[in-house]
């Protein structure tokens, strides 16, 4: 039996079958399952007894981070290495917060999957540098409500106090006490270092 086994969740069956296709021309690696919802994840590694969960965050029904922690309440040395298109920085800080060892891009090499999973499988934490600095700052931060990330979004596609007063049917003055929290809790002094930031640390998208 190969050293590195795996179960793979992901609910689009050609990247399923094509990163099972992919790792297993590596003779150390073999795909022992598949699953396509998050769901079904506890009961397949009850079954399987996988080393490594390569675990995607977007999946139909429960999602990655509310599967990864199902997994880890059954068992809590369970491994699980995120693996995802694009995440945000608080996605991924909640899915390490449920028990993932490690987030990877799904644009990354095969030898770059390879060797994170590898981290993984030796119960080793496998996250790139920039991306830990970026989680400390998130973690260390005064975190962004969800209406802040809303008018986030609005700032960032130029929208002016008033019309995000509209928008959420509320005054101009709360929105300025909003945009004034959002300021200082990114440390920026305007709105448009204010979008930047909130995009580098993947609090809105691109």
């Amino acid at each position: 039996m190969p050293a590195l086994t795996l179960l793979i969740v992901d609910d689009h069956f050609v990247v399923r079958s094509g990163l099972a296709a992919s790792l297993e021309l590596d003779d150390t690696v073999a795909v022992v399952g598949e699953v396509e919802r998050g769901e079904d994840v506890v009961a397949a590694y009850r079954k399987l007894h996988p080393r490594v969960v390569l675990m995607d965050l977007q999946l139909p029904g429960i999602g990655g981070i509310a599967a990864t922690a199902a997994l880890r309440a059954h068992d809590p040395a369970a491994r699980v290495l995120i693996f995802s298109t694009f995440a945000r920085d608080d996605e991924i800080q909640a899915a390490l917060d449920a028990g993932a060892l490690g987030y990877l891009q799904k644009s990354a090499s095969r030898e770059a999957l390879l060797e994170t999973l590898r981290l993984v499988a030796q119960d080793r934490r496998a996250l790139d540098p920039e991306l830990s600095r970026r989680l400390n700052t998130l973690r260390l931060g005064p975190a962004i409500t969800p209406r802040e990330r809303e008018i986030l979004v609005l700032i960032a596609a130029g929208r002016a106090n008033k019309e995000i007063a509209a928008a959420f049917a509320v005054s101009e003055d709360t929105v300025k006490r909003h945009v004034s929290n959002i300021l200082e809790k990114l440390d920026v002094n305007d709105r448009a270092q204010a979008t930047a930031e909130a995009i580098r640390r993947g609090i809105i998208p691109v």
